[in-house]
């Protein structure tokens, strides 16, 4: 595995969940971190629980779906750390309001912006350098809704994170050449501040069944600290006891050992 003492890391969505789990890790890894959110205390806090010296941690505020403060954020972590080595796409976010009945064009345009058109800006600021030094990792996080029907995140985030999943694959085909490595990380239910945009939370005994956040930056760190002959393209993480799936186990285990009826046999498959 490659090291990554010494290296920058840029870290977006920093100030919670996915984003402060993966500014720990990879602190922990060695490499000097940029943090980026929208609000400056949560960034704040996360500085601190990365331990990293204060020359190693650069807090660059900025919404993510604006591409001027991304620019500005960019220039920022440039001035105070050098060109990120590793992006690390983690901003996202979602609607209570966001099924197709109750979805408002402007909900859906901001979870569009946030969801994708970020990644997008975020990777064309730290594209260049990573070109010219002839290596880059990129690890987007997606979702399980990017690669699969997961009614219950809504349209736009969907259509979002499917995006995500092509905007990582045209990177590895356009920019391997140049040494960039682009990977998609799709995790299925992470237990996060996102969940309380839902309209029924879960509660607090489903999100200890989830994944944890820590989970998915490991992930994260892995895929950056692979040699560069190798990169994790795609990647599903989903929870071991997985509750999307979790009615129809259960459903299965009682009828062990008995012939499934017609219905069932159809839904769950006859092998």
């Amino acid at each position: 595995m490659e090291s990554l003492d010494g290296k920058v890391a840029w870290i977006t969505g920093a100030g919670s969940g996915i984003g402060r789990a993966c500014a720990v890790a990879f602190a922990r890894a060695g490499a000097r971190v940029a943090l980026t959110g929208r609000r400056l205390p949560p960034l704040e806090e996360t500085a601190v629980l990365t331990g990293a010296p204060a020359g190693d941690v650069v807090i660059a505020p900025a919404d993510v779906s604006d591409a001027a403060a991304v620019a500005a954020a960019h220039a920022k972590i440039v001035a105070a750390l050098g060109d990120p080595l590793v992006l690390v796409n983690s901003a996202g976010g979602n609607v209570k309001q966001r099924h197709w009945g109750n979805l408002a064009p402007a909900s859906a345009s901001e979870v569009i912006d946030l969801d994708l058109k970020a990644m997008f800006y975020c990777t064309l600021a730290a594209l260049p350098a990573m070109r010219a030094r002839g290596d880059g990792r990129i690890v987007h996080i997606a979702s399980q809704a990017g690669v699969s029907l997961t009614p219950i995140t809504g349209p736009s985030y969907m259509a979002a994170k499917h995006a995500v999943v092509a905007l990582s694959r045209s990177l590895n085909a356009e920019e391997g050449i140049h040494g960039i490595r682009s990977s998609c990380l799709s995790p299925g239910e992470v237990e996060t501040p996102i969940l309380n945009t839902r309209p029924v939370p879960p509660t607090a005994e489903e999100g200890a069944l989830m994944l944890q956040p820590e989970d998915v930056a490991e992930v994260a760190l892995f895929c950056a600290t692979l040699p560069r002959r190798a990169w994790v393209t795609e990647l599903v993480l989903l929870p071991t006891d997985d509750r999307l799936v979790r009615a129809q186990a259960h459903a299965i285990e009682t009828l062990v050992g008995a012939p499934l009826p017609p219905s069932l046999a159809k839904s769950f498959g006859s092998n």
